[in-house]
């Protein structure tokens, strides 16, 4: 048997939990060194790093889960060292090799087995990768010097009520990114500019905001942490945009719904549409599929779940998604990397 630890793990937060061991890769003279653990979870900068000050810093989110039958999976960590590698070529930051990048994650799950939250509790172990530039430098322009970390902590679901609709509101007085900028990027910035818009939606009883395209507020972009979807007569639906960060939760689900014999349509959105759907979701990997209950947009409320429940549609690719994660539905894609 797997020793885990002493925690309340059908309880969890999505929040911060201090575990065993870090590893941290460092970029010094054009190469990376070998990965090391740490167990201080504290990270020694020069105050001039260009993290600090120019903001040239960018992470990742995956996660890892224990089967049913007893496996250590993480869920298409590919996909997310793909993504990391395209924000650093557009922040003038190192490519992080696909291998060093499954390697850190390996390592960190396995000095950290015990924190692998056991099967059936709800709970997952999240990953956080991040790469910072380190070395000091006043004058705008790239690190010379890197880090790059992977960290790991044991979180229940994102929303306290799991797989239930929360109500949206449309922003139109805030933008999440600036068009050809880098809202198709993970970086902390955007995230950063989009506090504003969520404490706005919080203060009018809205957890969850979606935000308009930048240049004309005509075409839906994406919620403030998560990709838009709706479903109409068997469709999938869901925008592109530039300012769009390409969400795997979004790509997988699409590829599900696609293996399941619906229609997909990757196109761009107008607001206006909104009154023709039938059900409509938020996905990411922190909360995976949040079903949309009203969408307040310009005073009118637009209802997709009207006894309050998710839709069938959701429920069904939600259903599907976390059963190949758990080892439930068999991983017919090879989504799944063991962790051994």
């Amino acid at each position: 048997m797997r020793q885990t630890a002493d925690l309340d793990w059908s309880n969890l937060p999505f929040s911060y939990v201090k575990t065993d061991f870090n590893i941290r890769y460092f970029y010094r003279d054009g190469k990376w060194s070998q990965g090391e653990l740490f167990s201080d979870d504290n990270v020694s900068l020069s105050i001039a790093a260009p993290s600090l000050h120019y903001g040239q810093q960018a992470f990742e989110g995956l996660k890892v889960f224990e089967t049913v039958d007893k496996k250590i999976v993480c869920f298409r960590p590919g996909e997310n060292s793909s993504r990391m590698n395209h924000t650093n070529s557009r922040i003038l930051m190192p490519q992080i090799p696909e291998k060093m990048f499954l390697e850190a994650i390996d390592k960190v799950v396995k000095a950290n087995l015990k924190f692998v939250p056991p099967y059936g509790t709800g709970a997952s172990l999240y990953i956080r990768p991040l790469i910072i530039g380190a070395g000091p430098k006043v004058g705008l322009g790239p690190a010379e010097e890197y880090i790059f970390i992977v960290f790991v902590t044991p979180v229940g679901p994102y929303y306290k009520g799991g797989f239930k609709p929360v109500d949206a509101l449309v922003l139109e007085s805030y933008d999440r990114a600036a068009p050809q900028g880098v809202g198709d990027c993970k970086v902390g910035g955007n995230y950063a500019a989009g506090l504003p818009g969520s404490n706005f939606g919080k203060e009018k009883g809205f957890p969850v905001v979606l935000y308009l395209d930048p240049r004309e507020k005509k075409y839906i972009d994406e919620f403030a942490t998560s990709n838009f979807i709706a479903i109409k007569d068997n469709t999938y639906i869901t925008p592109v945009s530039e300012s769009i960060l390409p969400s795997i939760t979004n790509k997988t689900l699409a590829e599900i719904a696609a293996d399941s014999g619906m229609k997909v349509e990757k196109r761009p959105v107008e607001i206006s549409e909104i009154k023709n759907f039938q059900e409509i979701g938020a996905v990411g990997t922190a909360a995976v599929l949040t079903p949309v209950r009203n969408i307040v947009y310009r005073d009118q409320e637009y209802n997709f779940a009207p006894d309050g429940k998710p839709g069938p549609v959701l429920t069904s690719l939600y259903e599907k998604y976390t059963g190949i994660q758990l080892g439930n539905i068999e991983d017919k894609f090879g989504w799944l990397h063991e962790i051994k």
